[in-house]
């Protein structure tokens, strides 16, 4: 066994969130496992360890909290699907995920290609428009809010609200205290709001309480359950969407070969999830001693595991600062998480991505980007405002 590397970088630093890669870069040079002198934690950023670390659910315990701070741990651990381990996660999971299948997702395929098109159309003819909001946020927003079935005056603040709950996830500086304002305010929309007789009959949130007279989950499980509808269903989704855009407007050779062969969308996706890692950690907490990458890890000690990092890992991706539609290997990212725990609304998000890049690369030439803006969170990396103007 080798002694553990320490840094005193700061992962969450403003001038780290706006440009993380050269901090990735140093920790992956130092070594598999890493320890954050400012955080109390460890960290590990190559792509090998994150990717058996994520695997090792069981060690690597999501059930004590996989945030960056202990209050938000202590509140949310054993309670979200997000901090549940095994059995219990299994059995959230079979209920929050039901509707979320592939096969279950083909009961709106047809809704969400229809209101892509719609959507881009409309776009497209203005010439000029801000795909972060107008394009990114349309279908997560306009048909995902309303398959949860949440009430309508509530859908309004839910982008809001998921972006203040990442900020939550991460140490307690002043991004996160500041956010807590907009979590209560969730929380109680949630409690209030979110309830038998409020919410769309057989929408998902619904579906939800119905698990409870079915003998599936207990009365007290579903509130905090509707956070993982409310949250990630969304700004994982819009920041994807975006930063895909963003990086097809920079890379106009990667666009013109999307246009030509619109079989490479998919892999397109995942290359732009790889490249900009939606969410660019979380954290475990290890139950045992435990080895990894060659060191020693104590039971007990939290773990942030950096998908992001991992995906630009020159040991697992040839030239990994390159955005390549055609790279071979892009679906191994691990930007959607990994084994048991790997993101349920994945399938979703894709569907709803595959539609818009269906109409995009079916009306337009190219992007020009006229104004963009990176917004500064402590969990997601993505562009708040990203002004385009397109050529038809």
């Amino acid at each position: 066994m080798t002694a553990i590397p320490t840094t005193d970088i700061d992962l969450w630093s403003d001038e780290t969130l706006l440009d993380p890669y050269p901090a990735h870069a140093a920790l992956r040079e130092l070594g598999p496992v890493v320890w954050m002198e400012r955080h109390g934690a460890y960290v590990v950023c190559r792509y090998e360890e994150a990717r058996a670390a994520l695997r090792a659910w069981s060690t690597y315990a999501s059930g004590r909290g996989v945030f960056m701070n202990e209050p938000s741990n202590e509140r949310l651990g054993g309670q979200i699907l997000l901090c549940t381990d095994g059995d219990e996660h299994t059995r959230l999971r079979r209920v929050m995920a039901a509707p979320l299948t592939p096969k279950a997702l083909e009961e709106v395929r047809d809704h969400i290609d229809a209101e892509a098109e719609r959507v881009v159309g409309r776009l497209v003819a203005t010439g000029t428009f801000d795909a972060a909001v107008d394009l990114a946020q349309y279908l997560p927003v306009t048909i995902v809010s309303s398959l949860v079935g949440v009430p309508a005056d509530g859908r309004e603040r839910m982008v809001d609200w998921a972006t203040a709950v990442f900020d939550t996830t991460g140490p307690l500086n002043e991004r996160a205290l500041s956010s807590l304002p907009a979590v209560i305010e969730m929380t109680h929309f949630i409690e209030e709001r979110c309830v038998p007789g409020q919410l769309r009959p057989g929408g998902w949130a619904d579906r939800v309480w119905q698990a409870v007279d079915d003998g599936a989950l207990q009365p007290h499980e579903p509130p905090a359950l509707m956070n993982d509808y409310m949250g990630p269903a969304l700004d994982t989704t819009i920041i994807a969407t975006t930063n895909l855009i963003w990086l097809l407007a920079h890379h106009p050779e990667q666009w013109e070969r999307l246009r030509t062969d619109h079989s490479l969308i998919p892999n397109a996706i995942d290359e732009a999830l790889r490249m900009e890692s939606p969410i660019h950690s979380f954290a475990r907490c290890t139950t045992e001693d435990t080895e990894l990458g060659g060191v020693t890890i104590p039971a007990g000690s939290r773990v942030s595991i950096s998908f992001a990092a991992a995906n630009r890992d020159p040991l697992a991706f040839d030239d990994p600062d390159r955005f390549d539609i055609e790279r071979t290997n892009a679906s191994e990212h691990l930007a959607l998480g990994h084994g048991r725990h790997a993101c349920p609304g994945g399938h979703l998000a894709k569907m709803e991505i595959r539609a818009l890049m269906r109409e995009l690369v079916a009306r337009v030439e190219r992007f020009e980007v006229v104004d963009e803006h990176r917004r500064l969170n402590n969990s997601i990396r993505g562009l708040d405002r990203l002004v385009v103007r397109v050529v038809e």
